[in-house]
């Protein structure tokens, strides 16, 4: 693969191509030749099917059309009800962005726009879709990469060049070990270390919000140095997957971060979020938003089903996890067939309101990396259906007695799961119309869902696309953006729910609602998620009647007298049925799974069940123990 460039240019005319560069594993090459990058005769497809890896012929950037006049002459290619919103220029690249409300009128009947647009332009169109609700994230995130063009160019040829240019270290035999810097026998602060004689590949770098004396991952473990790190590939966007990301561009990481688009987005709102958090409780952020910054800079972001290399013998597929927007199984091709690991992240190994359940379905698969969140004896988790009715008699009893519903949840899938539930209750008339406030990052996380309908199920999708049915767009959905809005709603606002981060009551505006509403009978709280080791959430759902808070500088003491109630069907993970179900219909079967992400007596509980009941090599390492898988 070292002269790969050199192979594709031997098959083309000698005359045709300005340049050649990589853009991460994918190869780009320009020309200079209209008629050539309008009809190649099928010269570019034969060389993608002979070398198997993508490739892309783009116009020179000199001879595309002045960036005024293209902008002209792409609003009469497409037609006003496509309802583009944005038009961007990214020159280094040849390529437009153009944002509409309905891409597929943009796009046009197989493509017969977009085709428009390359003829008459010579700029290579791409189409986002405007989201239903406005997102400043998604357009800070996008000036981001649009003014930080060139520097894109350059990184992304860079990290080709890694995967392309061979071996830099010396092969004397094949072997794979990943060691556990986090999320073994604990949930949070997930972090594993995979290495090969030839490359080094974190999955996951997160944070344990829970704890106070060990949040972050073992990146002192000898093994580990970053200045060796050749990729980093982010499952998901909740904190303890993605939360220590930042720092590594704190302390140097120059190199790729791999995840789907939704991802990168939700991610980065909660890393800003988590800094706001830390500042606001007196704490020094661990990063700024200047390291947020450099990590969406140097982000690659992947589909679901793409293949592609990140390093030379590292080859990556992510498939859908089913546990929130655009969160992804990680698949592992290492070596030249040598061995296949799949990482599965957090998944849910079931349908919800939002998602499709976790693929079963993988090329090749000799080891799973499986979370065990719900993977003990005790963990299998109420029926939805019953969850549903659970959730409804506790709204309708509180507010008939004249009470608010706080559900501290996460900011991302477990608020929108509820959001699509109440929703979808109003509607068909089984729950009184009842406002609901959204305060936190839930609706901006909300606003990302409807940017990417793509990687929701059928039904979410459709109802999305059609304005006067979006179940987010609804009227009893109220938006809390102050603080002054926020004491209003506590003192002066009659029976509601109230959604709010966090989840854990770790920081975020439910600790707040917690405090203003906890010794009031009339209210209830309901836990609908995980609660982690040591949060508040945890004590208080384990029966503690009070707890202190620091009040300008003051201990005040806060009764716990409101109902507490904890409904788990709305878990965005899988319960052990559902664990053990999803190994059942893996294909193929994996010879071995190694158990992570769960408190120690649901991973060795896991482990064990699974040993049983397939006959498998099963494993639950404890942090900085090391696996040799091959």
């Amino acid at each position: 693969m070292t002269d790969i460039i050199k192979e594709i240019l031997k098959n083309l005319p000698s005359d045709k191509i300005s340049e050649a560069n990589f853009e991460g594993a994918n190869i780009v090459l320009y020309t200079k030749d209209k008629d050539f990058f309008l009809n190649n005769n099928g010269l570019i497809k034969k060389i993608v099917d002979d070398i198997k890896k993508r490739v892309e012929l783009r116009p020179d950037p000199s001879i595309t059309m002045d960036m005024e006049d293209a902008e002209k002459e792409i609003k009469k290619i497409i037609p006003e009800e496509a309802g583009v919103d944005q038009i961007i220029f990214d020159p280094q690249r040849s390529r437009v962005i153009i944002e509409a409300g309905k891409p597929g009128l943009a796009i046009g009947k197989q493509g017969a726009i977009l085709r428009d647009i390359r003829s008459k332009t010579l700029w290579v169109p791409f189409i986002n879709r405007k989201p239903a609700i406005r997102s400043k994230l998604i357009e800070t995130i996008r000036a981001v990469l649009y003014k930080n063009s060139d520097y894109r160019r350059k990184f992304l040829d860079k990290v080709g060049h890694r995967i392309y240019d061979g071996w830099i270290r010396e092969k004397k035999e094949e072997w794979i070990r990943i060691s556990y810097l986090g999320s073994a026998r604990q949930v949070g602060r997930s972090c594993l270390f995979l290495q090969t004689p030839e490359s080094r590949v974190l999955l996951d770098c997160g944070v344990d919000v829970a704890s106070e004396q060990h949040p972050y991952p073992y990146l002192e473990a000898p093994e580990f140095d970053i200045n060796e790190l050749d990729a980093v590939i982010v499952s998901h966007a909740h904190v303890d997957h993605s939360g220590f990301v930042p720092y590594l561009f704190k302390y140097g990481y120059k190199g790729p971060v791999y995840c789907t688009e939704p991802t990168r987005d939700v991610m980065s709102l909660m890393l800003l979020d988590f800094v706001k958090i830390q500042r606001s409780e007196g704490k020094d952020p661990i990063f700024t938003t200047e390291d947020i910054k450099e990590m969406v800079k140097h982000t690659i972001t992947l589909g679901y089903d793409e293949v592609t290399d990140v390093t030379p013998d590292i080859r990556i597929t992510l498939y859908n996890a089913g546990h929130i927007l655009g969160s992804a199984m990680v698949h592992l091709h290492v070596g030249n067939g040598l061995h296949n690991i799949l990482y599965s992240g957090d998944q849910k190994y079931g349908r919800t309101m939002l998602l499709d359940p976790a693929v079963t379905v993988f090329p090749r698969l000799e080891t799973l990396l499986l979370e065990s969140t719900y993977g003990g004896k005790e963990s299998n988790i109420t029926e939805r259906q019953r969850s549903d009715e659970e959730l409804k008699k506790i709204v309708h009893e509180t507010i008939k007695r004249g009470g608010k519903v706080l559900i501290p949840t996460l900011g991302v899938g477990r608020s929108q799961e509820i959001m699509v539930v109440i929703e979808s209750m109003v509607r068909n008339g089984t729950m009184d119309k009842i406002p609901v406030y959204i305060d936190g990052l839930i609706w901006d996380v909300t606003a990302i869902h409807t940017a990417y309908p793509e990687f929701l199920n059928n039904t979410i999708r459709k109802l999305i696309f059609h304005k006067d049915q979006n179940p987010f767009l609804s009227e009893i959905f109220k938006r809390v953006g102050s603080q002054e809005e926020r004491m209003q709603l506590i003192e002066d606002t009659g029976p509601c729910v109230i959604l709010a981060t966090s989840g854990m009551l770790q920081g975020g505006p439910s600790v707040e609602y917690l405090r203003h509403l906890a010794d009031n009978k009339k209210n209830s709280m309901i836990f609908v998620n995980y609660q982690g080791e040591g949060s508040l959430g945890r004590r208080v759902q384990r029966g503690e009647k009070e707890y202190t808070v620091s009040n300008s500088g003051k201990g005040e003491i806060v009764q716990i007298k409101l109902e507490v109630h904890t409904v788990e069907g709305f878990s965005g993970h899988s319960n052990r049925t559902q664990l053990l179900n999803f190994v059942a219909k893996c294909e193929p079967r994996p010879k071995k799974i190694i158990v992570n992400h769960g408190d120690s007596s649901r991973c060795l509980d896991l482990a064990s069940a699974l040993h049983k009941n397939f006959r498998l090599e099963t494993v639950a390492p404890r942090n900085l123990e090391c696996v040799r898988i091959k």
